[in-house]
């Protein structure tokens, strides 16, 4: 119970001010998008503690917040009654503390969308407490609930599977890891799936990045990663990966691969290499050839965290100072302060995404949202241009201020630049549009209204301006519209 006390307030000192956090980034798509759509559908344990969520307390931040707390503390409770049945008490504790505070975390743990993530890592511990119990059945019942939160552990059958062998008892669960392997073959065709369909997923067959491309690009992602872990800095919602030339790319690899076969010399009996190499394992869904837009996030790192501490605890349990064990965690804990106070607004974290991205727009096209004032947000966004001319976004988002600013000719300059950079894309076809409609010219604002339905018969913004301007509706069926969509097309 002591230990129990400790790793809950140690926690909650790291990160108890996430309870005092606004929304972020793909947060707000929770209250913007239908509730069910091909992705979502995709991890609906996630989707529907969300709509609990909504229900208890609308779209106040502080409860969504506070649930992802309270699966983090749950996480990390569970965490160490598993592994302290497997390790020596004090290895146990501080792998669980390591895991309750460290900075790395703040991501998941503060970003309210990646609720999906905490989700499937709790469950997946569930199910390796099951296992090590030798209640296999049970373990697949709890692997099972997190493919229905979150895709990213489809690796962790395959971690059992060296869990079993590094203690030479890989013959006791060979069905219940044949229903796991099955289980995680169908999420992984599942998701395959819904990505292909999601106009706009940026990641699988939409991401703009091949999956060797992606690959190469890993290895450095990684040894970020390992860095990140050992000398905690640099932690930042939207990372700005310059990828290197292919010979860094090349000797990235191969230093993984050195450190795996060094990690294999204390492989048996559950030592640190085995935790080492199984959190390896854990990240190859998201860093190996399954390709997003994002190189790399944070967030990624929560379940292989769990390995990761596992290995920490075990080397820092040699070091037979109380008191220096204590600093390091206490230590991790002021840095996750500092992260959960950055991720309390949009604009602070923001600032912080662009000071350690200067050369991405993107954090300044997010920045530019919660600037205090319009030419302010203007004044953000010609240096997104100034960085990445070419992309559309920048130029929709300038589009924007300016037609809710009055400058409407403008405005239509920049939606054509954005079509310009996006030929015939529905949504700045859209916007286009309706800058024109402003103007008064009807006729080519309806041509664009109705070009964009050609190509996306579902777009709303088309769809209700087309329906202002004309009186009439196009027919559309099976269109994903939230209940206020549906409510302002029939009035």
């Amino acid at each position: 119970m002591r230990d129990s006390l400790l790793l809950v307030a140690a926690a909650v000192a790291a990160f108890g001010l996430s309870l005092a956090g606004s929304f972020h980034f793909d947060d707000y798509a929770l209250f913007n998008t239908p509730s069910v759509t091909a992705w979502t559908a995709t991890r609906p344990l996630t989707n529907l503690t969300f709509k609990l969520n909504e229900w208890a307390g609308g779209q106040d931040p502080a409860g969504y917040h506070l649930v992802n707390l309270a699966l983090h503390l749950a996480a990390v409770l569970l965490l160490h009654l598993t592994l302290a049945a497997i390790l020596p008490r004090r290895a146990a504790l501080l792998a669980a503390g390591i895991f309750a505070v460290h900075p790395i975390l703040a991501e998941p743990v503060n970003y309210v969308f990646a609720r999906g993530t905490l989700l499937s890592t709790l469950l997946c511990i569930a199910s390796l407490h099951a296992w090590l119990r030798d209640r296999r059945w049970t373990a697949v019942l709890w692997f099972a609930a997190a493919m229905l939160t979150k895709e990213e552990a489809v690796a962790f059958p395959i971690f059992l599977f060296l869990l079993d062998a590094s203690r030479h008892r890989f013959r006791a669960g060979v069905a219940p890891l044949a229903a796991m392997l099955a289980l995680a073959l169908a999420a992984g065709l599942r998701v395959l799936t819904a990505t292909a369909q999601v106009q706009g997923a940026a990641v699988g067959f939409t991401a703009h990045t091949g999956p060797f491309e992606y690959l190469a690009a890993q290895g450095v992602v990684i040894l970020r990663y390992w860095r990140m872990i050992l000398l905690p800095w640099g932690f930042t919602v939207d990372p700005e990966i310059a990828v290197p030339a292919m010979w860094i790319r090349v000797g990235a690899w191969a230093l993984i691969l050195a450190a795996i076969l060094l990690a294999t010399r204390w492989w048996s009996n559950l030592r640190a290499g085995f935790w080492f190499i199984g959190s390896l394992l854990l990240l190859l869904p998201s860093s190996s050839i399954f390709p997003a837009d994002d190189l790399a996030a944070d967030r990624r790192m929560y379940l292989p965290v769990v390995a990761l501490c596992a290995a920490l605890g075990i080397l820092l349990a040699h070091w037979k100072s109380t008191t220096a064990q204590a600093t390091v965690i206490i230590l991790l804990a002021a840095i996750s302060v500092r992260q959960s106070l950055i991720w309390r607004t949009e604009q602070s974290l923001w600032a912080d995404a662009v000071s350690l991205a200067p050369h991405k727009a993107r954090p300044r096209l997010w920045l530019s949202r919660s600037a205090a004032s319009r030419a302010g947000a203007l004044a953000i966004l010609a240096e997104a241009q100034s960085i990445a001319p070419g992309d559309p976004a920048v130029a929709s988002e300038q589009g924007r201020i300016l037609l809710g600013n009055g400058r409407t000719a403008e405005a239509l300059q920049a939606y054509g630049r954005a079509l310009a950079l996006a030929p015939g894309d529905p949504v700045a076809l859209s916007n286009r549009g309706a800058a024109l409609a402003a103007l008064g010219q009807t006729d080519p604002a309806i041509q664009d209204f109705t070009r964009a339905l050609e190509k996306n018969p579902c777009l709303f913004n088309a769809r209700i301006n087309l329906k202002r301007i004309t009186g009439r509706l196009p027919p559309a069926q099976g269109c994903p519209y939230t209940q206020a969509e549906q409510d302002d097309l029939s009035h």
